[in-house]
């Protein structure tokens, strides 16, 4: 039945977790905010937050179907519908492409510059799942590819080549990405050392939680470099130690390494992403 098949595409794109298109959001509003020293307007606003669930849709559906091998060896996601069978190959790749479609139809309502950028966004999304197979360091391309919007924020809001200021943003957001989604995968560490999958979670090992502590530190550091680039006001300053907060509490909730622990503590920081937002967002009201 169509309605069935539709219900096995949304589990595809992860429609019922929209965690992940929450976490690609929420920096990609800093720099839309941040770039345009105010609320955006409605087109950008409308078009990036469109964009990134397209994105962050078709990432999902590549990604089951670079590891419709594996998933079904990993207890966290072996009722993918690749993974059980429910959909084929083609049905996923057909879902990719119209995705990818959909987003590019998006990206023209752009100028020039910001359409260039989007061509890197295309690659990154489509080359990540495949990064667990080479190095272990997928987390951090993973971060590249978050923040990849940041730039294109500032593109598009003003037709030139990003400031000093994007691209610090952006260092700050591969740090945080690095940091929570190195939790992610920790809940399927074990699953991922049986089948020979890369990661930081498994690089860092008994250094894990040390190291992700490291890597929140920086991500306050550069954000507050940013504050201080944008001339932001004390309702940043405030979201930032709201910021630092959330990752003492994500750390205390890490503390034993427990799988579903770890998986509480990464979609905590869907609060972090909101509260800085919130304070970037006041200080522009403010003023």
């Amino acid at each position: 039945m169509l309605s069935e098949r539709w219900k096995h595409y949304s589990r595809l794109i992860r429609f019922e977790r929209p965690i992940g298109s929450l976490l690609l959001l929420w920096p990609t509003y800093w720099a839309l905010w941040i770039a345009a020293q105010g609320f955006p307007g409605w087109k950008l606003l409308i078009i990036f937050s469109l964009g990134t669930f397209l994105m962050r849709s078709a990432g999902c559906a590549i990604n089951d179907i670079a590891d419709r091998h594996v998933d079904g060896q990993v207890e966290r996601t072996r009722l993918r519908p690749l993974a059980t069978g429910a959909i084929s190959v083609k049905e996923a790749l057909g879902v990719f492409g119209f995705l990818l479609l959909m987003a590019f139809i998006l990206v023209l309502q752009l100028n020039a510059l910001t359409i260039a950028f989007s061509g890197v966004a295309v690659v990154l999304a489509a080359t990540y799942p495949f990064m667990k197979r080479y190095h272990h360091w997928p987390q951090v391309y993973l971060g590249v590819a978050f923040a990849w919007g940041i730039p294109m924020a500032f593109t598009a809001v003003n037709n030139q080549f990003p400031p000093l200021i994007a691209w610090v943003l952006l260092a700050a957001n591969v740090a945080w990405t690095t940091a929570y989604d190195t939790m992610y995968a920790m809940c399927d560490r074990e699953d991922d050392l049986k089948i020979g999958v890369k990661s930081t979670a498994i690089i860092f090992g008994k250094q894990d939680r040390s190291i992700i502590a490291g890597l929140q530190v920086i991500t306050l550091a550069l954000l507050a470099w940013v504050g201080a680039l944008a001339g932001l006001t004390g309702w940043f300053w405030l979201s930032l130690g709201g910021a630092a907060g959330l990752f003492v509490y994500q750390q205390y909730l890490i503390r034993n390494r427990d799988r579903w622990l770890s998986l509480r503590a990464f979609l905590n920081n869907n609060w972090v992403g909101l509260c800085l937002f919130i304070g970037i967002a006041l200080s522009y009201y403010s003023v």
